[in-house]
């Protein structure tokens, strides 16, 4: 990660994995940050050699870092997209994989009755662009629907559209669809939009009196969920789906680099240092136990230079005689 300059407290800190932007904001607002020994205040810049500190100990950037990750997983209804739930319910990041540093953010929501493709990825820049609507990432659902829908209702979805909380919200297309078996079938619409606002595919249809009985994400942007995965599960993009991804937000700078500059990585704040090497401490590695023993029963290896030469006297371990062979005793 590079190192802060004349940005935002808690960008800096977020961008770091110590937390979301809102929580780290009400660390700043409980008086928890300080910079340069001051109590940090909300929207403060800082700069690359500005000292933070978070809970009385120095934030340092972490030296390790992941490359660029991204994964599709595939939700089931009754999961949330949460980290800690106060009601114990299951979560999907109960699931994710470790990471050497950062942490796994999501890409957008989906509700507790909605499952299918949901995207992670620990680099901020790119879920910040992938969620923002000024790049109108198309989001792709299948719908089972609950009454009928006529080219009225179509119309009124996708052209005119509905007043939902003061904003005019409507579908890019609504059309006859594939069911969760990926098979023609009554009831079921295929509806895409570029916007992820809370429970929007819901509201619209139940606008019309209608109900929504199932509602699958079937693709993000480029990505598409396909029957790879199982519930619940997830995978890695591969390569070629993580840079269609970068394409379509305008950051090929990140196409094809091993370690992405911006990549994520959690912050340490005062790591204790590795204990020092004391004598009489027990040899790290084998071959240095194997030297000790051998120096302690009197077979030290004889310093550089003390090889003989053919046909020269093999030099005697020290505390050791060498035994000189006589005549063979007679056999009884």
């Amino acid at each position: 990660m590079s190192e802060p300059s004349n940005e935002r407290l808690q960008k800096v800190l977020a961008d770091a994995g110590l937390a979301s932007r809102r929580e780290i904001e009400r660390w700043i607002e409980a008086g928890r940050i300080e910079v340069n020994g001051a109590t940090a205040i909300t929207g403060q810049k800082v700069k690359a050699k500005d000292r933070i500190k978070v809970d009385g100990r120095l934030f340092t950037p972490a030296r390790r870092t992941e490359p660029l990750r991204v994964l599709l997983y595939r939700k089931k209804v009754g999961e949330v997209v949460t980290r800690d739930d106060p009601e114990g319910r299951p979560t999907i990041f109960r699931k994710l994989p470790n990471l050497v540093s950062g942490r796994w953010i999501t890409v957008g929501r989906l509700d507790i009755n909605t499952s299918g493709l949901l995207l992670l990825t620990n680099h901020g820049e790119l879920a910040k662009r992938l969620m923002h609507p000024s790049h109108e990432i198309t989001r792709e659902y299948a719908v089972r629907v609950l009454g009928e829908i006529t080219p009225e209702i179509i119309t009124t979805l996708t052209r005119t559209g509905v007043m939902i909380d003061g904003h005019r919200a409507k579908f890019d297309s609504l059309a006859p669809g594939l069911n969760e078996e990926g098979v023609s079938a009554n009831q079921w619409w295929s509806a895409t939009l570029h916007e992820g606002r809370q429970r929007e595919v819901r509201r619209l249809i139940e606008s019309q009196k209608l109900q929504v009985s199932r509602l699958i994400r079937t693709a993000y942007g480029p990505l598409v969920l396909g029957r790879g995965i199982k519930a619940g599960g997830f995978r890695e993009a591969t390569d070629a789906e993580r840079n269609a991804l970068l394409k379509a937000v305008g950051l090929d700078a990140l196409i094809d680099a091993p370690t992405a500059p911006g990549t994520r990585s959690r912050s340490t704040i005062s790591a204790a240092p590795k204990r020092p090497v004391k004598p009489g401490d027990a040899p790290s590695s084998a071959k240095a136990r194997r030297a000790r023993e051998a120096a302690d029963a009197g077979f030290a290896k004889p310093a550089r230079g003390g090889k003989t030469k053919p046909g020269g006297a093999r030099p005697t371990a020290p505390g050791r005689t060498r035994r000189v062979a006589g005549p063979a005793k007679p056999r009884r």
